[in-house]
């Protein structure tokens, strides 16, 4: 789709900005037009063509600072994007306390510390649009990734209550829901050269069956999707979310 300057002089945050996913979505608003913020633990060492902020989004006193801050500059947001994400993989029982608490804390806790300063805002101006990205993890089960499934599927559910809750003030809030894209989380689950020819495949044994289009996602698939969200042409959805993974949930 062509987005050029569609996003002219709007005010977007981005979390998990610093790579993958999040990062090709900062990049495509930059490129319609938008002033984006984007927010990580960490970025890397070239340039980035956005402002950059270093956030734990966890930590819910960082998260209140950095958005007063912000705030006190421009009291104005027009869109905001829930892009940070973590995977903690293992069998249900052996997984760490850590494991649990860390992907809900990102996955699910991240959006909600990042709603509590951004929410106002949107309510006040009526207006607004929000796009989080959640996973096709959570419409399905997945063995050996309990926590992260269940971390996506509280993601989905806290953003359609806020959906409910926005909606009279004009402002909108969806999901998309990437399945196997080729980002760093993706390839760090992959132990050999045939990890990706294997995950187009499927795997059988574990219930998953595959990608019908036989190919995996990338970036800019789940990045456009985003785009349209938060913009004028999609300014009569709200709480849907898009799956984006070439078909994989429908052969689950």
């Amino acid at each position: 789709m062509d987005s050029t300057q569609e996003f002219s002089q709007k005010r977007v945050w981005v979390t998990g900005a610093g790579q993958g996913i999040g990062y090709t979505t900062a990049l495509a608003f930059v490129k319609a037009g938008a002033e984006v913020v984007g927010f990580d633990k960490h970025f890397g060492e070239g340039d980035y063509p956005f402002r950059t902020e270093l956030l734990d989004i966890t930590d819910a006193k960082a998260v209140r600072e950095i958005c007063q801050r912000l705030l006190s500059e421009c009291d104005e947001l027009d869109v905001l994007v829930n892009g940070a994400g973590i995977l903690r993989m293992g069998a249900t029982d052996e997984l760490s306390d850590d494991d649990w608490h860390d992907c809900l804390a990102v996955n699910a806790g991240g959006a909600f510390n990042m709603f509590r300063y951004t929410l106002p805002v949107f309510r006040r101006q009526k207006r607004g649009a929000i796009v989080s990205i959640a996973s096709n993890a959570a419409h399905v089960p997945r063995i050996g990734m309990s926590a992260y499934c269940a971390s996506k599927a509280a993601l989905r559910s806290l953003c359609l209550s806020v959906g409910l809750e926005m909606a009279p003030y004009g402002v909108r809030c969806n999901l998309v829901s990437p399945g196997s894209t080729d980002t760093p989380m993706q390839r760090g689950m992959w132990t050999n050269a045939t990890g990706e020819q294997k995950t187009i495949a499927g795997f059988p044994e574990q219930f998953k069956l595959g990608i019908p289009l036989g190919k995996i996602g990338k970036p800019q698939d789940v990045a456009d999707a985003v785009l349209f969200m938060a913009s004028d042409r999609a300014g009569h959805i709200t709480m849907q979310d898009i799956v984006i993974d070439g078909g994989a949930t429908l052969s689950a």
